[in-house]
């Protein structure tokens, strides 16, 4: 790509996205479309529906040429965007991929701020679902109408934004299946759900962690009792939920039971020596602690491997106490947790799930009904080694739109569709990105999409797939 025809792409991303995308992507925010595993009334309510239609709509005033588009739909499930662009010059196939639904709300918004209403504040846009993973459809879209415009050839490209992807993308293999012939075998995945380590430069994520999700239980009684009365005679079911959780994970070090281990590849080790000297402090500081805590260790490089190659448990929910400006002296019939595990890349999803659950379930402690109740085990995937055209390209890309090096490691988030598209085409190069950076806060409060960022990363993806084409 010679530099008039890279300015003519870069002035058409820019464009694009301050006065078509940043309105779109506002009334985008506004829509509560939770995913089906936060909202199971999800069809009824129809925001679902409402906001995949307002994709679609946005998707009508790209200055495409011919493709095919559609909002496909299979009873029951989530609807999917999706879109077959043909080439305009020959070249692979690349399949560019996003999701829409959302988050739910979560507290903790700073004043004037909220989830469901966007606002834009130094260059940030706030609100649910804009940076995970809702500009994706248009970054995806826009790249590929920058290179028309400028008259570069590009490959093949198909378009899949789903619907299901944070309850675990439950819906998706069924979409596949439906269309498998009209995908066809892609040569590149470009999907842009992924971190970033800071908003300088351009980041590719070479491995995801695995998630084991499920709800632990501890029942000791059929109905609350006096404190006092039961006092030392019943034990307490969140005392009892303590102890079953010290099987998996300690307690003092946070370190997981070894059956959540694996060994980490030397090139992984290498990449994230090269991200530490790179982000340094960073790691840390990106979030917002309160004063006085912070992580185990300050070694740069030892929180990158345990955020991305090591287990970790996160209890997210917690049910069966009431509130504490509304309890009594009561002892409890019975408390139950939510948890989280995130595992190794490398690690069997559905066997650690079994070790999991046998070890909880093992020998109740006083008697008590335990029960953990497993939901989606979903495995990691950690990327094939990247092909020299595609590692240039990234790199050339990066110093071009951000005038910095590429830089790649591993994420300790999950996107399950990349391991369905690694085990169904092993040969496939990936090109797994995105703008969640720090503070960007995806799933918590405060969520926003850091706009130069997208901006720069569309130039990029566009970069990737002009280089696709000639290979």
């Amino acid at each position: 790509m010679n530099a008039k025809t890279s300015s003519t792409v870069t002035r058409f991303v820019d464009a694009t996205w301050q006065h078509s995308i940043v309105p779109a992507l506002t009334e985008y925010i506004r829509i509560p479309n939770k995913s089906p595993a936060f909202d199971p009334e999800w069809e009824r309510r129809g925001h679902m529906q409402a906001a995949v239609e307002l994709l679609d709509r946005w998707c009508a005033s790209v200055p495409l040429g011919h493709h095919d588009r559609r909002i496909a739909t299979l009873p029951g499930r989530t609807p999917l965007l999706f879109i077959d662009i043909p080439a305009t010059g020959g070249g692979g196939t690349a399949l560019l991929y996003g999701h829409y639904d959302k988050q739910p709300e979560f507290t903790g918004w700073a004043p004037g701020l909220s989830p469901w209403e966007p606002v834009l504040r130094d260059g940030k846009l706030y609100g649910r679902g804009g940076a995970d993973d809702g500009y994706a459809l248009f970054a995806s879209l826009t790249a590929i109408a920058a290179l028309e415009k400028a008259g570069i050839p590009h490959g093949r490209c198909v378009v899949i934004i789903e619907g299901c992807e944070e309850s675990g993308s439950f819906d998706l293999p069924h979409y596949i299946e439906a269309l498998q012939e009209e995908i066809g075998r892609p040569d590149l995945v470009v999907c842009l759900d992924a971190e970033c380590g800071n908003y300088g430069q351009l980041w590719l994520t070479t491995s995801l962690r695995g998630m084991l999700p499920g709800t632990l239980s501890v029942d000791v009684l059929t109905e609350g009792q006096h404190s006092g009365a039961a006092g030392g005679i019943v034990p307490s079911s969140f005392r009892l939920l303590r102890g079953l959780l010290e099987r998996v994970e300690n307690a003092t070090t946070g370190e997981l039971h070894q059956a959540l281990r694996t060994p980490i590849p030397p090139e992984s080790l290498a990449e994230l020596d090269a991200a530490a000297r790179v982000l340094g402090t960073d790691i840390v500081n990106r979030f917002p602690w309160v004063a006085g805590a912070g992580p185990a260790t300050e070694d740069a490089r030892q929180l990158l491997i345990d955020n991305t190659w090591r287990a970790s448990l996160a209890t997210v929910g917690l049910s069966g106490a009431p509130d504490v400006s509304n309890a009594g002296n009561t002892l409890r019939p019975g408390t139950s947790a939510k948890l989280v595990f995130r595992l190794p890349p490398t690690l069997d999803a559905d066997q650690a799930g079994r070790q999991v659950k046998a070890l909880l379930e093992a020998e109740p402690p006083s008697g008590a009904k335990v029960a953990f109740e497993l939901e989606t085990p979903q495995t990691g995937w950690r990327a094939p080694p990247t092909a020299p055209w595609l590692k240039s390209a990234l790199d050339r890309a990066s110093r071009r739109h951000f005038g910095k090096p590429a830089m790649s490691m591993g994420m300790g988030g999950t996107i399950p569709f990349m391991k369905m598209l690694g085990d169904a085409y092993p040969d496939v190069q990936f090109m797994v990105t995105g703008v969640l950076g720090p503070k960007s806060n995806a799933h918590g409060p405060n969520e926003f999409l850091h706009i130069d960022t997208a901006r720069k990363l569309t130039a990029c993806v566009a970069d990737v797939l002009a280089d696709l084409r000639s290979v």
